[in-house]
């Protein structure tokens, strides 16, 4: 999401049984979306205080980044990294869109998770991805193997696909 898009947030846009968020008012003329959640998600949002209709409080969005930019200083300070007075909201949300590609290669889904319109809004995302990861192979695998659906559940919920059936065993694989 964008700053914007998370301030006007509203506790009805989250569906806590089924860890689903759902945006139907974007910014910049994006498509509304909606993103599958974790329950560490969820575990955080029910400890916020719900005294207003809207997540993140009623404050104006320059309270918000007030509050952002305090903490940011402070982790700045106390990790002694400078550089992380270069990150914003903007930048989470180009680190996960570059992060997405990396992990999935797929342009379109991208483009939706974004909100994006146009997919040439993007391609900004293999661009970095090209930079951040360009001595790795891209075509590199980790792979498993399960004999018994209990051992295939495992493998899909830590990021594996299937991949084939040899002789009895299920092929899965990973990128790197």
């Amino acid at each position: 999401m964008r700053c914007g898009e998370a301030k006007r947030l509203k506790w009805t846009d989250i569906d806590f049984e089924r860890q689903i968020i759902t945006l139907n008012k974007p910014e910049k003329g994006s498509e509304p979306r909606i993103w599958k959640v974790s329950s560490k998600l969820i575990g955080m949002l029910n400890t916020l205080p719900r005294k207003s209709l809207r997540v993140f409080g009623d404050d104006p969005i320059n309270s918000l980044k007030t509050t952002f930019l305090k903490v940011r200083k402070r982790t700045a300070l106390k990790l002694q990294n400078p550089r992380l007075t270069q990150i914003s909201f903007h930048t989470l949300r180009h680190w996960k869109a570059t992060m997405e590609y990396h992990r999935t290669k797929d342009i379109l889904y991208v483009k939706s998770f974004l909100g994006h319109r146009e997919v040439r809004n993007t391609e900004i995302y293999i661009t970095i991805e090209r930079k951040l990861f360009s001595d790795e192979n891209s075509d590199q695998f980790h792979f498993a193997t399960a004999k018994t659906i209990e051992e295939a559940d495992k493998l899909i919920q830590v990021g594996f696909e299937y991949v084939c059936h040899h002789e009895g065993t299920m092929l899965f694989r990973k990128r790197k």
